[in-house]
């Protein structure tokens, strides 16, 4: 029965109705140019008809015969969809946290940094005076 499915799919695709469209290089504006200079519009319309209710058809025959795949599938991603928000949550808490573990330890850092910078100017300063009094003694 599936190798059915599959050979009906696969001479669907095969279908010269359908060549155009599966082109990597299709483009709708060089397809429509082409029906409205060859005066086929009429012609084309209906195999467009035509094809897409072939194609309905085997889509509804795919979702018959699949419907407790795709049911299982849909019932997983509503699971995976689930996680994922817990994950996201669980991510942003984690962020909360590092953000906070940044401050407590940036702050501090930036003022060692302004005391190093103010012990560096004294000493410069403490040398200027030293070599000041030694030039004034």
């Amino acid at each position: 029965m599936e190798d059915g499915k599959e050979a009906s799919t696969n001479s669907l695709l095969k279908d010269e109705c359908y060549a155009d469209f599966l082109d990597e290089d299709f483009d709708v504006k060089t397809y429509t140019a082409q029906a409205i200079h060859h005066a086929v519009i009429a012609e084309q319309l209906a195999r467009l008809a035509q094809g897409i209710s072939q194609l309905d058809k085997e889509l509804h025959s795919q979702v018959v015969a699949r419907h407790e795949d795709l049911l299982a599938q849909a019932t997983g991603i509503e699971s995976l969809e689930g996680v994922l928000q817990m994950m996201q949550t669980r991510i942003s808490a984690l962020q909360a946290a590092v953000d906070r573990i940044r401050t407590k330890i940036v702050d501090p850092y930036n003022k060692i940094v302004a005391r190093i910078t103010q012990l560096a100017r004294l000493q410069v300063t403490l040398n200027l005076l030293y070599v000041l009094d030694d030039l004034l003694h």
